[in-house]
């Protein structure tokens, strides 16, 4: 199959937008109101020229930019096709909603660096859509990093010991693997094949030495600790010291969407399904994820701090992602590509309600949230709503993502995967269904009952992502659209 591209500069555009809302942004540092303003604009007009580029891709294009050439085969470019929609439709569009629920936060909690945090907020998006857009190795590597970088300083925004404790960590985990092993896996790509542009078929050559083929695969996985893969994921829960607009960034958008998505890269653009299947590497790669799906599951299980759990139970969500992709049939790949969206929707409107109960209450602990939904109704019914999608109910978004999973399960002939990701659901029904019942069917503590939703700023946007969860859980044929256009 030979590709359809057409050129656009939008790719290049949509990067650069954020950069000079980071130096507006700065700009307007002594006044408050044009500084969140400018947030807002930057991230509605990123996600316009996003969807402007919808149209080609539905008719089967695929977008390239080439910047420059940095050696023969290694270059700084873009490319755009299903896929990168995806993840760049849910950045972009969340980034607006995760805009307005931070004014209601750092007002709300009366934050101290604020300019900084915006600044480094786009930043962030700037990255996270660079490697969504990226066209070659090279382009996707040096993105990887810029997140890293940028997202540091949010991780270490309360600047206390607990901050930067987390925050070094945060940093040492995602720069070391980074440059021990993605960058080394790239180099080896670059030797092996001498190109480093993705292409419909993967780049790797198929005469290639097996051996070194599937120890290089080790290294990428290895390399991109972002996906939160276990044993490298530990840098994730660590995180939960930053402010919780920055977990939901971290967790639903940007950090850990970066990472899975690095590895769909990987496997479809970079080997490809045929040189998955002919390696051997699908099913030993799929119990590995699999591992990840139950392990991280039954460690959310153990913890009564709420954003802990959210935190273990987003490591378990994102190795869904990696399994659809592993497994590299069609239905499965369908799963893992739009466990991306439906798995942010999701997710973010459950930190947004974390948030919010913080905000509201000064409450981290869910053994402190007995009947807070009396008090909180929006925010609670919202966070069952997330609940409900990531435990897989019909209705919801994430219940589409599990059937397309099952369905590749039956594909590759494995009733073990079926279960495992069956036996998932339970595990997060044991994790998410007692809070729901403290909140809404424990009796609330008489000094709770003055207790009040939070700002309107952080209600709004929960409320939103909830909806969509719900909506995209009976309509998700734009983004099964734009998936389709890559794996037809």
């Amino acid at each position: 199959m030979v590709e359809q591209t057409t050129f656009s500069i939008l790719p290049v555009l949509i990067v650069t937008v954020s950069l000079v809302g980071a130096g507006l942004i700065m700009l307007f540092r002594d006044n408050p109101n044009r500084r969140e303003t400018v947030s807002v604009v930057t991230g509605v007009a990123k996600f316009l020229m996003v969807l402007a580029m919808v149209p080609p891709i539905l008719h089967g294009q695929v977008i390239r930019c080439h910047i420059v050439e940095v050696l023969p085969g290694c270059s700084l470019v873009f490319r755009v096709d299903g896929f990168s929609m995806v993840f760049a439709l849910i950045s972009s569009f969340l980034w607006i909603l995760t805009s307005f629920y931070s004014i209601g936060y750092m007002r709300g909690l009366k934050e101290h660096a604020q300019t900084r945090y915006y600044t480094c907020f786009a930043l962030t998006l700037s990255g996270a859509l660079g490697v969504a857009m990226s066209g070659s190795l090279f382009t996707m590597y040096l993105f990887y990093e810029l997140v890293s970088i940028f997202t540091y300083p949010l991780v270490m925004h309360h600047e206390d010991g607990e901050a930067k404790w987390g925050a070094n960590k945060y940093l040492v985990y995602l720069m070391g693997t980074g440059k021990l092993f993605f960058l080394s896996a790239v180099v080896i790509t670059y030797v092996i094949s001498g190109n480093l542009d993705f292409g419909p078929h993967g780049i790797l050559p198929a005469d290639a030495d097996p051996t070194l083929l599937i120890v290089l695969f080790v290294l990428f996985v290895a390399g991109i600790a972002k996906s939160g893969v276990i044993p490298l994921h530990s840098w994730l829960p660590s995180a939960m010291v930053a402010p919780t607009p920055v977990s939901a960034l971290l967790h639903a958008v940007a950090v850990v969407k970066v990472g899975v998505f690095c590895v769909a890269r990987v496997i479809y653009s970079v080997y490809g399904p045929e040189l998955m299947q002919r390696l051997g590497l699908v099913m030993p790669s799929a119990y590995f994820f699999s591992a990840t799906i139950l392990i991280a599951s039954m460690i959310a299980l153990t913890h009564d701090n709420l954003k802990a759990r959210l935190a273990y139970s987003t490591v378990s969500q994102l190795a869904y992602i990696t399994l659809g992709f592993a497994l590299v049939s069609v239905n499965s790949m369908t799963g893992g590509a739009i466990h991306i969206a439906n798995h942010a929707f999701s997710k973010i409107t459950l930190f947004y309600c974390a948030g919010a109960i913080f905000v509201a209450t000064g409450k981290k602990y869910i053994s402190q949230l007995d009947g807070i939904a009396r008090s909180m109704p929006i925010t609670m019914t919202a966070f069952a709503i997330g609940a409900f999608s990531m435990i897989g109910v019909p209705g919801t978004a994430g219940f589409i993502s599990k059937w397309f999973l099952g369905l590749g399960a039956l594909d590759d002939h494995s009733l073990l995967l079926l279960v495992i990701i069956l036996t998932s659901s339970l595990l997060n029904a044991g994790y998410f269904l007692p809070i729901i019942y403290r909140a809404f069917f424990f009796k609330q503590k008489s000094e709770d009952r003055h207790l009040r939703e939070a700002p309107l700023f952080m209600v709004v946007p929960l409320s939103v992502t909830a909806a969509l969860t719900i909506f995209f859980g009976f309509f998700p044929q734009p983004f099964l659209r734009l998936i389709a256009e890559v794996l037809s």
